[in-house]
């Protein structure tokens, strides 16, 4: 178990420290479930009240909950990001992988940086190129000429296709695919023919991909995913998409072929965004939204409707298709008006 002093956690984080400096934390928790030897936080002040009660052995908390608690704190701008670093520091998650597994088969030509573990039952291309420590969990498959940058994890049963490029310090959770085939054909009276799709996928550094996640690689240029974007599970990223620097998408999301999405953004779970259209840098779209035209400037966007009871939405529903027989009546009440004045 490791274990960290308050005194370090404070130089760690730049805080002010409130209590015992020798104080052990081995692990966080929240305030309602905190014991002892646990670090807590208050991010939020209207959960003051359960300061009282808590059983942490410290606490994270803003300058302006300080004085509304008498126990051990450390005293820090921004609570909820000095509780990642910590958790960071104390993660007990184990590793992807450990050494290089004897059932992994592994292609001559493939160049294996130092420190990489390969699972068991992994399949390494030829061409690949892993760089060192790598991570590689059982029954992932990495495709021909691939590359994976130095530090970057694959969860179990990844599957990374040809010609895929990940950056350094990356992470893809159980069960995501990425460089599968777009969904390009073209239509000849009736019949569907494929269209190859001969680009390849770009993911930058520090890249987070959550587990079942789709990411097509592109039809003639590539996919890409720009450093520092994290994308939550099942998600579907079409061919030919851009997804720029430091965007979150939440699960359920579909992004179509084509599409860019601009830095800095933040999609919400359940969203849909059309094909061939852009997004500018720092929009936020809520959760369940259809995005299908281009939009230009910053903001919050919103299209989905609330949950209401079955009978209201039902003769909402009803009035919504009578919208357009609606206006034109007043159109004609106005014109009306407008012809008695």
């Amino acid at each position: 178990m490791q274990k960290v002093t308050l005194k370090e956690l404070g130089q760690l984080l730049g805080a002010t420290i409130k209590g015992d400096t020798s104080l052990e934390i081995t692990s966080v928790a929240t305030l309602e479930d905190a014991a002892q030897g646990q670090l807590s936080f208050l991010a939020n002040s209207k959960y003051r009240a359960q300061l009282e009660a808590t059983q942490a052995s410290a606490v994270l908390l803003s300058e302006k909950d300080a004085e509304f608690y008498q126990g051990n704190a450390l005293i820090v701008g921004d609570p909820y990001v000095a509780f990642a670093r910590v958790a960071q520091l104390l993660d007990t998650t184990p590793k992807q992988a450990l050494g290089i597994h004897p059932s992994a088969q592994i292609d001559p030509s493939a160049i294996i940086g130092e420190g990489v573990a390969i699972g068991a039952n992994a399949v390494i291309d030829a061409g690949v190129i892993l760089g060192e420590n790598v991570q590689v969990g059982p029954g992932c498959v990495i495709g021909q000429d691939s590359i994976i940058g130095s530090g970057s994890r694959l969860w179990a049963n990844v599957t990374i296709y040809h010609d895929v490029h990940m950056g350094q310090n990356c992470l893809v959770q159980s069960g995501t695919v990425i460089g599968s085939d777009g969904f390009g054909y073209a239509n000849e009276r009736g019949n569907w023919i494929k269209i190859p799709q001969t680009g390849g996928v770009r993911i930058g550094n520090n890249v987070e991909i959550g587990a079942c996640t789709s990411i097509d690689r592109g039809a003639l240029s590539h996919t890409e995913i720009h450093n520092g974007v994290i994308i939550d599970n099942q998600v579907q990223i079409a061919h030919n998409v851009v997804i720029g620097q430091n965007t979150a998408m939440a699960g359920g999301s579909i992004i179509a072929g084509s599409a860019t999405i601009g830095k800095y953004c933040i999609i919400g779970g359940g969203c849909a965004v059309a094909g061939h259209i852009s997004i500018a840098d720092g929009v936020h779209i809520s959760g369940g939204t259809n995005v299908t035209s281009t939009i230009h400037e910053k903001g919050v966007y919103s299209s989905a409707t609330i949950a209401m009871e079955n009978k209201l939405w039902r003769r909402n529903t009803v009035r919504f298709r009578q919208l357009d027989e609606l206006f034109n009546r007043v159109k004609l009440l106005e014109k009306s008006a407008k012809g008695d004045e």
